[in-house]
């Protein structure tokens, strides 16, 4: 795994022990066997600490050991090697206080269909010793105006933030979420991440697996990003692009037949790509020295339609696996247990 000024595993500024850690996985390795004698290995070697009261977000494409890893943290798996904690618990041995202090919400869950959405939130309440007020998590969740719905009746996104409506109802200490923007519109995911942060506000610690680059920069205070099973790196997002893609993204318009020889030749300009519009020669730069590239563009090239865009985590991928994003997540198989393997 790569190292930033800390790594996965390091303290944050209010350090944890290894018993105080919300979560620590200590080379957490899961394989599970495939046909002919073969295995398939799902987390290979995987090092990762959540420290309490931060938002912690894992990021990666499909098949990179996201939701491996929540099944593990569930006690749905065992490691294949390694260890699992959460809140110092061994979520396979000690699973009924993990439950009691932990709520986990998979991408997909069965709701009672011909319930409302107040009425299933009151079902869920009177499973725990101590919940949340129902009206207060609709509210939370953005479905006031839905309360008296039926599920069966919501659109996709709203089921979605139903479904983290159920995890917030017991006041967990640790909130795992797998997934939990799919299938949400960008006012939905908003009032999502405002749900989010708002268990966080209130003392909680969040997890969550994403494949959202605008998520995981907007939302979370660290992240680690997976690839093929292994942590590749971890850190804040803000950091993490500034060391390893410093880069902007310069995006213009010049007539065309413009001479872009000054440009490629440009300090600190790394990458020039261009194409033929109808309105001319559309151009995109990647450069260290953006400063430079902008008074190119308003003198000598005279182009238009100029757009500044700052590196983010897909550069960061790119920079580190040697591909990107949406080609590793295109390429890459589910990522789950192949049929008919055990825990």
């Amino acid at each position: 795994m790569r190292e930033l000024d800390v790594d996965a595993t390091a303290p944050g500024p209010e350090a944890d022990s290894p018993r105080e850690a919300a979560i620590r996985l200590t080379a957490v390795t899961k394989r599970y066997p495939g046909p002919h004698g073969t295995t398939k290995t799902a987390t290979d070697g995987v090092d990762l600490t959540v420290h309490h009261g931060e938002i912690f977000g894992l990021l990666g494409p499909n098949g990179a050991g996201k939701t491996t890893t929540i099944e593990l943290l569930a006690g749905l798996r065992r490691p294949t090697s390694g260890t699992v904690r959460i809140l110092g618990l061994d979520p396979t041995t000690e699973r009924d206080e993990v439950r009691r202090q932990v709520a986990i919400q998979p991408q997909q869950a069965a709701l009672f269909p011909q319930q409302t959405v107040a009425e299933l939130l009151r079902v869920w309440a009177s499973f725990y010793p101590a919940p949340e007020a129902p009206e207060a998590i609709i509210e939370r969740i953005g479905l006031t105006e839905s309360r008296d719905v039926r599920v069966a009746k919501l659109s996709a996104g709203q089921r979605q933030r139903l479904l983290v409506g159920t995890a917030l109802i017991s006041r967990p200490r640790v909130l795992i979420l797998d997934e939990p923007s799919t299938g949400l519109d960008p006012n939905a995911r908003q009032e999502l991440w405002s749900a989010i942060r708002g268990h966080r506000v209130g003392g909680g610690t969040v997890l969550l697996s994403t494949h959202s680059m605008a998520e995981a920069e907007t939302l979370c205070d660290r992240v680690a990003i997976l690839h093929q099973g292994k942590v590749t790196v971890a850190g804040a997002p803000q950091e993490l692009i500034a060391h390893h893609a410093p880069e902007r993204e310069v995006r213009f318009t010049v007539a065309a037949g413009t001479d872009l020889t000054g440009l490629r030749a440009a300090d600190g300009v790394t990458h020039v790509e261009s194409h033929d519009t109808a309105d001319g020669t559309r151009v995109t730069v990647r450069t260290r020295d953006s400063d430079l590239v902008l008074s190119q563009l308003t003198g000598p090239l005279a182009a238009t339609r100029i757009q500044l865009r700052e590196a983010g985590l897909e550069a960061v991928f790119r920079h580190l696996t040697g591909v990107p994003f949406q080609h590793a997540a295109e390429g890459a198989p589910a990522d789950s247990h192949p049929e008919g393997a055990t825990a």
